[in-house]
Formats: C-alpha cells, structure tokens, sequence
C-alpha cells in the first residue's frame, strides 16, 4: 500500500513519476471532454488539453489549497486562462476585420455562479471519485471492490451483497471501509 499521503499532497511535496502519471490519468479525461463540449474548438482540444496539463504541472508545486473547492476553482481558473488565450492567439492569426465569435464556454466558466461553473463543480467531483476508485481499484482483491461498488455505489444492502459474494456481512461491511477510506485518503485536497 502507498504512503498514507494523500495524490496533492505527495505532488506538492515530493512528486515522483507514479503520482504525476496518475494525475494526468485523473485529469486530463475531464479536461478534453470539457473542452470538447466547445464546437468551435473542435480542432483544437487537444492542443488545449495539453496545455492545461502542462500549466498544471508547472503550477502544482505552488499551489496551496485555501478552502474547500480550491483546487477545482483553480483548476478552472487556469482552464479558462488557457481559453482565453487560444481565444488571442485565433484572434491575433485571423483578419482583424473578421470578428470572431465569442466562445460562450470561455464566458460561463469564468463566472463562478454561472449553471456552466456550477456544472463543473459538481462534474468535478463526481468525475475524480469514479476515475479515483478506478486507479486505486488495483490495491485490493475484486471481491473487496466488487462489495464496495454494490454497497455504495449501487445502494445495496450489504447482506443482499453478502449473499451475491457468498461472503460475510462483515466482510462486506470492511470492504466497504477499506476502499473508502483509501478513497478519500487519495482524494484529500481535489474534493470536498
């Protein structure tokens, strides 16, 4: 089992190879498909997400979480920076008397009480709770995942589980521990 350190942590203070892989496991999905909900950076996606990584990783080590939800602000904030400069940089490549259209993706995520942030936030959090289990999935045997999975992501009863995985209800109950608190140990610093 790793260091009882949480992924931000550990990026934060003593980065390694393994952690940085993982973060872009984690991330990189939600940002291109945020990305990709834009028609007009169709072409572009994965330059962009590219370049979100990049100013991410670069940025990491200063950054130092304030108050809940403060990494996904500004995992946002630094989003909506690379957008805006695309936005420039399209604007800078293309005639000066063909205006653009405005990118509305831009606009809403920059307004933290838009529907759009307020999307984010909670797209956010669901995405790195399932992404997280995924990547943590393999520090435990199928059937402690499978009885955790059932339990609290399905809503079973853990003797209704107990008896599809001819186990215990114990053994249920510890499965369901186990993994969650694994869960939030990684997910400590990106949820709230």
């Amino acid at each position: 089992m790793e260091t009882s350190a949480s992924l931000l942590e550990r990026l934060t203070t003593r980065p390694d190879e393994a952690s940085w892989r993982r973060l872009d496991a984690l991330y990189r999905p939600l940002i291109r498909r945020w990305l990709s909900g834009e028609p007009s950076l169709r072409d572009d996606v994965d330059d962009l997400t590219q370049d979100v990584m990049t100013v991410l990783v670069r940025e990491l080590p200063a950054f130092r979480r304030q108050r809940t939800g403060s990494f996904r602000r500004w995992l946002r904030a630094i989003t909506v920076h690379r957008l805006q400069g695309h936005l420039r940089a399209t604007r800078r490549r293309a005639a000066v008397s063909a205006p653009l259209d405005a990118c509305p993706l831009v606009d809403q995520l920059a307004d933290e009480e838009s529907t759009l942030s307020r999307r984010w936030d909670e797209e956010h959090n669901a995405h790195v709770v399932r992404r997280l289990l995924e990547l943590i999935e393999g520090e435990f045997a199928a059937t402690t995942v499978t009885a955790f999975r059932r339990v609290v992501l399905d809503g079973a009863k853990p003797a209704e589980v107990a008896g599809e995985l001819s186990i215990s209800v114990n053994a249920v109950t510890v499965a369901k521990s186990k993994v969650l608190s694994r869960l939030r140990q990684e997910a400590e610093g990106f949820l709230d």
